[in-house]
């Protein structure tokens, strides 16, 4: 494929209605360039539609600024055209906390709604940023008051294992479209899709690729000897292998790259197919947990234990 569309990119329909494209544009990293909104607005003008930003990232306002360039320069029709997801951070995870946050980001990024608003992490923080019980349900029914609001048009969780998504969906009035969580060949989660599938809840990957360069990022991905193997077999990047296992996988999925041709050459995946071949080599690849997210345990805390902030999917 020598070039790409917005048309190239196929989209999942979610609960609520709402097609959200399955490749987003990810802004999370440890070192943001600094043109960040003139490379969103070039992703727009090569095809994509769906950016993700979140509170923690600290990226919603060149997120906001690339969304208003991009219409201005009329790459895209207006606001519409582009899928917006943010995340409430940990220290606003309280019932009293999700609306006024909810409003700031849409005050940093411009905009009157987000297209999907996601709880980051099942955990909450106080001022002092001493971790404190998570009040899920609260939360959730604040959640639904964005909702409700028309400030979100779906809302979401992030990095729910599957038996918080199990307690999650038994109160739910407002059923979440999304959890967003790390998935990807070395981290396939085949017990938390199974329950997100049989709910209707559509699941995002993040770290796709292992975070590859990340602090807590994993060489698991990009350095697998099985993906290389596929990749030189097929004329593929590894990159584009293990992306495309995810969409045959009926994933949506959330990569980061500043690099142009990187960008291009991740959006050239819905062309060819995996072989069977392929696929058994890829299910041989070990799986292990990178993100694990140890800074929330705590012996005070809600969570003194990773079996418990994952529930033993671990």
């Amino acid at each position: 494929m020598a070039g790409a569309s917005a048309s190239t990119i196929p989209c999942v329909t979610l609960n609520m209605g709402h097609a959200m494209p399955v490749l987003g544009f990810g802004t999370g990293s440890s070192s943001t360039p600094a043109d960040l909104s003139a490379i969103i607005v070039d992703a727009v003008r090569l095809g994509y539609r769906h950016i993700d930003t979140a509170s923690l990232y600290g990226t919603e306002g060149a997120v906001g600024a690339a969304v208003a360039d991009a219409v201005r320069a009329g790459t895209v029709a207006s606001r519409e055209d582009l899928f917006v997801t943010s995340k409430l951070g940990v220290a606003d995870a309280h019932p009293d906390r999700v609306l006024p946050a909810l409003r700031q980001s849409l005050a940093r990024l411009g905009l009157d709604y987000l297209d999907l608003f996601l709880i980051h992490w099942p955990v909450a923080t106080a001022q002092n940023k001493k971790l404190v019980p998570f009040d899920m349900e609260g939360v959730w029914r604040a959640m639904e008051d964005c909702h409700r609001l028309g400030l979100a048009r779906s809302v979401s969780v992030s990095n729910f294992s599957s038996a918080k998504m199990s307690r999650l969906l038994s109160f739910a009035a407002v059923l979440p479209a999304v959890n967003q969580v790390e998935l990807n060949v070395a981290w396939r989660q085949e017990k938390l899709r199974e329950v997100c599938a049989k709910n209707g809840v559509v699941v995002t990957a993040f770290s796709p690729l292992g975070a590859f360069g990340a602090a807590w990022g994993s060489n698991a991905v990009m350095e697998s000897g099985a993906l290389r193997d596929v990749a030189a077999r097929r004329g593929k990047t590894v990159a584009q292998v293990a992306l495309r296992w995810l969409h045959e996988q009926g994933l949506s999925f959330v990569a980061r790259s500043f690099n142009m041709e990187r960008l291009k050459q991740n959006m050239e995946l819905f062309d060819w197919e995996l072989g069977e071949d392929d696929k058994k080599l890829i299910m041989q690849i070990p799986q292990r947990r990178a993100c694990r997210g140890e800074f929330f345990m705590s012996p005070d805390g809600q969570y003194k234990s990773l079996e418990e902030l994952w529930d033993g999917d671990i």
